[in-house]
Order: structure tokens, then sequence, then C-alpha cells
């Protein structure tokens, strides 16, 4: 199966359709830009979480050997875009009394805990900005010494303008410089830099400002768009194969990073860009200022003026796949509770699998879901159209259970395989019910074990350990009750 990517996305200056084709096949590297671990993670840190574990999970099941690199950004991402104001972390730690790392610690514990509840994939490193500083010490160095960086007060800037003669900055987002430069306005603490849209690469650090390393040129901290070209390009060589992130990255900070690698290399680091398109609530961006801002803890419990109703993160996770990832994906309770009925009907069709009974013949062909539904994820991550055929295969399965449709033993158990894989293994929809069956198995049998050994202990006139075994449990709210044959319980 070849995976097809639509290149407006992953390359601007080509609008067709081309197959993915990796640096060393079967090998893949793919690096996405994670959170900056300030607050608590949010709606719009899911939709791109949930749309680069799906390609992870398809790559992998179309067995490519995916090193998936997700980076979290722990210094250097300013107030603002424009090189100014303070770090976020650095804000948050003095706002809280706290050390910056310990906010680092914390938020990066509450990031992770919502993204396995979502059933992101863990990717296959984790690095962060701190732990990288002398790379992208190193990055720095090698863009002065081929004359695109320049030092002013001790800080180090791009100059775009030098590097735009020779190379074109714009080319990923379309913007044109001499736009650019008649639009950008100065702020405050820009007149060190030649051209307001010049970019910082290192930051001399104010006396009050607390995370600092040193450097060559002044004790400070690293631009915000250094890190993921240096960290990239260590864990997956250079070029590698995908780099991807949310539309809002496009520019400036993806458009920076492709200057500061061919600035430092004379060649692009990456072979392709995808970018996920962003979420908007009642039409609307999201944002605090506008009220609108709904962290996933609030989500999940309800806990959010402008919620109706907890929901679940599978739900969370359906309604992302509903839309495919280029796509504007407009939250509303209306479109939550619709999906919440499309997800609880398509895990039930899974459930009801165990209901059908074999034949002699099937009038059903089940070799066509695996192959449309691969189809459609292949050509550039079609999820919706996937999930569209799954629904199709969820009519055909309660036809199966009512005995409207037939299929051999054989076939059956393709079809529990291929929908189950789909489902659970590439879409990443867990059902919770199923999870919570395996767990009452579990329960039972741990209540069954210790009710043996309690007969054993009767056995043996330990009547001691028996009662105490029968009060324990009592209390944890199971009646066990003596028979004839042994015992019986009830929770």
């Amino acid at each position: 199966m070849i995976f097809r990517m639509n290149i407006t996305i992953f390359n601007t200056l080509s609008r067709k359709k081309e197959e993915f084709k990796p640096i060393n096949p079967p090998h893949v590297g793919l690096y996405v830009c994670g959170p900056t671990v300030y607050g608590d993670p949010h709606l719009g840190h899911a939709r791109p979480a949930i749309t680069f574990d799906l390609l992870f999970r398809l790559l992998k099941y179309l067995d490519y050997k995916v090193r998936y690199v997700r980076n979290i950004t722990d210094v250097g991402h300013l107030e603002n875009d424009a090189d100014e104001g303070e770090d976020k972390i650095a804000k948050k730690a003095r706002l809280e009394e706290l050390e910056p790392m310990e906010i680092v610690q914390y938020y990066t514990y509450r990031y992770h805990e919502a993204m396995r509840m979502l059933n992101a994939l863990p990717p296959s490193i984790e690095p962060r900005a701190s732990g990288h500083i002398i790379e992208q010490i190193e990055l720095i160095k090698k863009i002065i010494e081929n004359g695109f960086g320049y030092e002013s007060n001790g800080s180090i800037y791009f100059d775009v303008e030098k590097y735009h003669k020779k190379y074109n900055y714009g080319k990923l987002s379309g913007r044109i410089l001499d736009d650019m430069l008649s639009t950008t306005r100065v702020l405050d603490g820009q007149e060190e830099k030649h051209n307001s849209f010049d970019f910082a690469l290192w930051k001399k650090a104010s006396p009050e400002h607390i995370m600092r390393w040193p450097s060559p040129w002044s004790d400070g901290f690293p631009g915000w768009h250094a890190e993921c070209s240096a960290m990239s390009t260590k864990y997956l060589g250079e070029p590698f194969d995908i780099h991807g992130g949310g539309m809002d990255l496009l520019f400036p900070h993806h458009e920076c990073e492709i200057a500061q690698s061919v600035a430092a290399n004379g060649k692009d680091a990456v072979k392709y860009w995808m970018h996920n398109n962003m979420i908007t609530i009642n039409g609307q961006k999201m944002g605090k200022s506008l009220g609108n801002f709904i962290t996933l803890e609030e989500l999940f419990t309800g806990n959010h003026k402008m919620l109706q109703q907890a929901y679940s993160p599978m739900t969370i996770r359906f309604f992302m796949l509903q839309a495919q990832y280029r796509s504007t994906l407009d939250f509303s309770n209306e479109a939550l509770q619709a999906a919440e009925k499309g997800l609880n009907r398509l895990l039930a069709a899974g459930r009801a699998l165990s209901k059908i009974k074999p034949s002699e013949k099937s009038t059903v062909d089940v070799s066509k879901l695996k192959n449309e539904v691969l189809e459609a994820l292949c050509d550039d991550l079609n999820s919706p159209i996937a999930i569209a055929i799954l629904f199709d295969w969820v009519r055909n399965i309660n036809s199966l259970v009512e005995g409207k449709e037939t299929i051999t033993e054989g076939d059956l158990k393709t079809l529990v395989t291929t929908f189950n894989t789909i489902v659970k293994e590439i879409l990443g929809l867990v059902d919770n019910q199923d999870e919570g069956s395996k767990n009452a198995e579990l329960t039972g049998k741990l209540i069954e074990m210790l009710l043996e050994m309690r007969v054993q202990a009767k056995t043996n006139k330990d009547y001691a350990t028996s009662d105490k075994i029968r009060d324990e449990l009592n209390k944890l709210g199971v009646k066990v009750m003596d028979t004839k044959d042994g015992f019986d319980w009830e929770v």
C-alpha cells in the first residue's frame, strides 16, 4: 500500500498529490512540534496529537520503521513571536513562586496524562529544548560563519534580508519579504535588529532573567526556532522525512526553521511538511480573551460554562478523526454529542461481532473492508472517508447478527481481526466497556483465588484466617456465602 500526500501541505511550490517516498525506506523520520509546557493541555493540543498519532500508527501498520520525535519546549518561547516579552515558563514560575523546572515538570506530566487518556502513543524520543543548548549554540555558530547571523548587544539575530538574496525566505508560507517589510511594525526593544522581521537565534538575558546559559556571545538563552532545527536533525539526520505541527506554526516558526537549516548547511533539512488545521469554537478562534478557551480536563469533567456535559477522551478523539486533518474543525456541544452517538454505534458493532454465528457461505466480501479503509487513510490521511466505510460495515455486522447476511467461520475470523485492528490499533479508539469487562474478569478471578485459600484454611482448621478473608471481602462489598459444594459470592 502506497501512502500519498497532498503536496500543497508538504511543499507549497507544487499543487499535486504525490507518493510518499521516505529517505531510507522502510525507515521514516517523523518530527512534530510539541507543547510549550506552562499551562494545562487544552483542546488545541489534542488535534496535532491525534493527527500525528494516526500517522504514526498507520505508517507502523504499513511496516515502516518509524522514529517519532516530539519535542517539549521548556525555554526560549517568549510572550510574542517578535522575540520580545518574558519567557512564558519563567513568567509562570514567577507568578506561582516556583522554580521554572517545577513548572515544566508539573505541566509535562499533565500533558502526558492527557495524551494517555486520548490514547496517543508516546513518541520514540521526546527531547527538551533545555537539554540541547549545546546543539543550538553549534547551529548558531554555523549560521554566523556562513554570514547569515549577526551580533547586537550580546544577542544574535538571523539576517532575513541577506538570506533572501541567496535563498527564498517565505517558500513554505508564501509570505513575500517586501510585503513584510512594509507591514511589520517595530516593537520596543527591536532597535538592535537590522530589520524588524529578523528573528533571534540567541538572546542576551536581562539581569532578572532566571533561565540562562553561557555562550560565546553572552549569558542568555536560545531563540524559540533554534530548538527544533537542532533537535530534529540530531535524532533524525539530515534530511529527514516528515516535519509536522499545527497550521499556526507554519509562519513564523517553520519558515524560520527552514531558513536556519539552509543557512547552516546549504540545504533543506525536511522533505515533507505537514500541518493540521485549527479548531474553532462556534465559528470563533479559540482564545482566553474570548472566554472560549477549554482545557482537556474541563472537557473530560464537563466543568466549563460552555459545556453541556462531560465528554470522554474517546469522544474527543473520534470527533477529531471525523474531519480530515487539513480542514478547519468547529467545536460545539452539538457536534460532540453527535460524535458521541457515532462512536457508541461503532464500538457497539465491535462488541456485536461475538454474537455472529458462522454459516456455510459468505454473502459479504470481507476483504473490501481492509482494502477500502487503508486506501482512504493512505490518501493523505482521509480519516472521515475511512470512518464512513466503517459505518457501512456496521450495517453489515448488524445484518449478520440478525441473520439477514451470512458469513463463513474463516471470513468471520478475518472480519473480527480486521475490524478491531482498524478501530483499535490504527484509529486508536478504545472501547471502555471492553476494558471494564477485562477488569471485572480479573477482579472475579482474584476473589475466587482468595475464597479457594479460605476453603483450604477451613480444611486445615485455620478458622482465624478463614474468617479474616471473609470479613475483609465483606468490607470491600463482596458477600460470601458458604454452600454444601464450597462457596458462592456476589458484589
